[in-house]
C-alpha cells in the first residue's frame, strides 16, 4: 500500500521552491505554494511528528510574510480546526490585526493556550474580544480578562456561552455591570455556578429595572408592582434552583464543624472576614438554632437589624457583629450601615427580645404562601 507522503512531496522538499519562490517568484506564486503545502499538512496531519509539524511552521511562517490578506484568511480557516496545527503559525495569525484572519483561529484553534488566549485578550481589538468569547470552552482566568476589557457585546457573548467558567471576581464584575441591563441581569442569573450572595445581590439590582417593566406594561396597576416585586423576589431567594454546588460546599463543611463542636464565635468571624458569605450565613444559623433559609432572609435585609438579632441570640460579641455587617454590606453593595448607631442599638438589645423577634420569623416561614 503507498502511503499518502510517499505520492506527495515533503516538506524539506518544498524548502527550495519555497526559497525561490520568496526570491522570484508573484504573488499568485506564492499563493499557490501555500495552497500546496497547507494541502499536504492537512493531508497527514495525524501522522506527523513534533519535528515535522515544527518545520511546517517554518515554512508556514516564511509564506505568511509574504501573501495578502485573502490568502492569511483561507490559511486560518483552514488550520483553525486542526489540533496539531503549528503552534508558532497559529500564534501568528491569532494576533493579525485583521479579524477575519485571526478570528476563525481564536473562536476555534485549540492550539491557544490560556496564557496566550489572556494576552490577545489583553492587548488586541473588541473583535478579537469578541471571537474568544465564542470558544467551545473557557477558564475563569480567561473570562476574568473578557468582563473586565471587553465591551457590551463582549460580555454579553461571554455570558451566554455555556462552556465559559467564571471565577468570583468575574462574577462580581458581572454583576456591577449588569444593573440597568435587563438582558445581561437575565443571563448572569441563569448561570448556575453564580455565588448565591452574588446571585442575591444581582436580584436585589434588578427589582428596580422590574419595577419598571411592570409600570410600564400596567399603568393602571402600578400600585401594585413594589408587592409584586418582593414576591417575586422572595420566591426567587427560596428557590432550590439558586443553591449551587458551591453553597451546598459551605453548609455541609459548616454542618461538620458544628457537629464536631468546633464551630464557635471566632470561626464565624474569621468566615466574615473572608467575605464567605454562604459559611457566615450557615455558621450564625447553626449557632442561632434556625434554618439556614431562615438567617439568609434576615442577612439580607436592607436594614442591619436581621443581623443583630441572630447574633444576640447566638450570644456574639460586638466586634464579630460588626465583621458580620461589614462583609454584608461590602457583598450587597448597598451604603454602608452606621456602626456607631448600631453599636448603641445591640447593646441595648435584650437576649429575650431577639428570641421573640426569631420566634416571629420561624412563625412566618412556616406559614403557607
Amino acid at each position: 500500500m503507498i502511503s499518502k507522503t510517499a505520492t506527495s512531496p515533503s516538506p524539506g522538499s518544498l524548502l527550495d521552491e519555497l526559497q525561490s519562490t520568496l526570491a522570484h517568484g508573484t504573488v499568485a506564486r506564492r499563493v499557490e505554494t501555500l495552497r500546496r503545502v497547507t494541502d499536504l499538512f492537512i493531508n497527514g496531519a495525524v501522522d506527523y511528528s513534533d519535528e515535522q509539524i515544527g518545520l511546517f511552521d517554518d515554512v508556514f511562517q516564511c509564506l505568511i510574510d509574504h501573501i495578502e490578506t485573502s490568502a492569511k484568511m483561507l490559511l486560518a480557516n483552514r488550520l483553525a480546526p486542526i489540533d496539531t496545527a503549528p503552534p508558532l503559525t497559529i500564534r501568528a495569525l491569532a494576533f493579525d490585526d485583521v479579524i477575519e484572519v485571526a478570528g476563525p483561529v481564536l473562536s476555534q484553534s485549540m492550539r491557544l493556550d490560556d496564557k496566550t488566549l489572556i494576552e490577545n485578550a489583553r492587548s488586541k481589538s473588541q473583535a478579537h474580544l469578541m471571537a474568544i468569547s465564542t470558544r467551545k470552552t473557557l477558564s475563569g482566568a480567561v473570562t476574568d480578562v473578557l468582563v473586565q476589557r471587553g465591551n457590551d457585546q463582549v460580555v454579553a457573548s461571554t455570558v451566554k456561552n455555556p462552556g465559559a467558567e467564571f471565577t468570583e471576581r468575574g462574577f462580581t464584575r458581572l454583576v456591577d455591570r449588569a444593573e440597568g441591563d435587563d438582558d445581561l441581569t437575565a443571563s448572569i442569573g441563569l448561570r448556575p455556578s453564580v455565588p448565591r450572595h452574588l446571585y442575591l445581590k444581582l436580584l436585589a439590582k434588578a427589582s428596580d429595572t422590574v419595577r419598571q417593566r411592570l409600570e410600564a406594561a400596567n399603568p393602571a396597576q402600578a400600585a401594585q408592582v413594589p408587592t409584586a416585586v418582593k414576591e417575586a423576589t422572595r420566591r426567587a431567594r427560596s428557590a432550590t434552583s439558586t443553591i449551587t454546588r458551591n453553597t451546598e460546599i459551605a453548609h455541609a463543611l459548616v454542618k461538620s464543624l458544628y457537629e464536631d463542636g468546633r464551630l464557635d464565635e471566632s470561626q464565624v468571624a474569621s468566615f466574615a472576614k473572608a467575605g464567605k458569605f454562604d459559611e457566615a450565613n450557615a455558621s450564625i444559623a447553626a449557632l442561632a438554632n434556625v434554618s439556614v433559609a431562615i438567617a439568609e432572609n434576615m442577612m439580607i435585609e436592607s436594614r442591619a437589624e436581621g443581623v443583630m438579632i441572630l447574633a444576640k441570640v447566638a450570644g456574639l460579641s460586638w466586634p464579630t457583629v460588626r465583621t458580620l455587617i461589614k462583609m454584608r454590606d461590602e457583598l450587597s453593595g448597598a451604603e454602608p450601615t452606621d456602626l456607631t448607631a448600631s453599636q448603641d442599638t445591640y447593646e441595648r438589645l435584650r437576649p429575650s427580645t431577639a428570641q421573640q423577634v426569631l420566634r416571629f420569623h420561624r412563625m412566618q416561614q412556616n406559614v403557607p404562601a
